[in-house]
């Protein structure tokens, strides 16, 4: 039907279709990347710090933590396909930006910045969850290319840090304002990223069994969010509806869904990433 590639949300399909080239190269698939890594050069507004806008062409100049996600694993998985450090460059400067103007002192990153009517010490889990699983992986990239980077690894480790402090023992979930716990409700989506972000850096050296044990804790929180149905099928239960930057009072009205793609997403990732980890 076709597509557009106008702001960071349009920016995922790209991963799609680097994994295809990475066993088929195409025409067809090419064109998807060349679009994304276009806009990413040439088209999507920068604001006067050199983030890239979230909404690109549709809206405000304005970073959004989520964007480290959308555009992110791009930059990261075409580095990594092509052997191209320019990419990776790109991404560590844009990490550099994003924690400058949004990662606060408990390494925590607020939802937005540039945007007015927004309350900036509320610190929503599933956007904060998403720049986890998007460092792990770059870090992971670099690690294989016998690199580092020591400042974007300083951010992850602040964050997932001030992530893990937050994280409800008992159930061993998230709330989806993570510092206004018994407020709002526990989110799904953010536990199951959180647990495959951790994971996967644990895998790769890059944290350690403390935090690996905040990662047990939250995949077997998330296994308990699945629930079967009358036809013996799962379904992922309590997964927030998409959710743009606001007052508290805002992101206590996104209701919670099931079997959101997002959320299905995330599931899938963590039980396989958790999955095979020594006793």
């Amino acid at each position: 039907q076709g597509y557009r590639v106008d702001w960071s949300d349009h920016c995922p399909p790209a991963i799609t279709a680097i994994s295809l080239l990475s066993e088929t190269s195409t025409d067809e698939y090419q064109q998807v990347v060349d679009d994304v890594l276009h806009y990413l050069d040439e088209v999507a507004p920068r604001n006067e710090q050199g983030g890239i806008s979230h909404l690109g062409t549709l809206g405000r100049n304005s970073i959004w933590v989520d964007s480290l996600f959308m555009f992110g694993m791009v930059l990261t998985r075409w580095g990594e396909l092509t052997d191209d450090p320019a990419r990776l460059d790109m991404l560590s400067e844009q990490v550099g930006i994003f924690a400058d103007l949004l990662q606060h002192d408990n390494g925590l990153m607020q939802h937005s910045y540039g945007l007015q009517l927004v309350e900036n010490d509320i610190f929503w889990g599933r956007g904060n969850a998403w720049v986890i699983v998007s460092l792990a992986d770059y870090l992971r990239v670099r690690l294989l290319r016998g690199e580092t980077d020591p400042e974007v690894e300083q951010i992850l480790r602040d964050q997932v840090r001030g992530v893990i402090e937050l994280q409800e023992r008992e159930s061993g979930l998230w709330w989806t304002i993570m510092n206004r716990p018994g407020e709002i409700y526990r989110e799904t989506s953010a536990t199951a990223l959180f647990a495959y972000g951790i994971t996967r850096a644990y895998r790769y050296g890059i944290l350690g069994d403390s935090e690996l044990a905040a990662a047990r804790l939250a995949v077997e929180a998330v296994k308990r969010q699945i629930r079967i149905d009358e036809q013996g099928r799962p379904i992922v239960t309590g997964i927030s509806k998409g959710t743009d930057p606001g007052v508290f009072e805002q992101y206590a009205e996104v209701e919670l869904g099931e079997d959101i793609h997002y959320g299905v997403g995330s599931a899938i990732l963590a039980l396989i990433e958790t999955s095979g980890l020594p006793e």
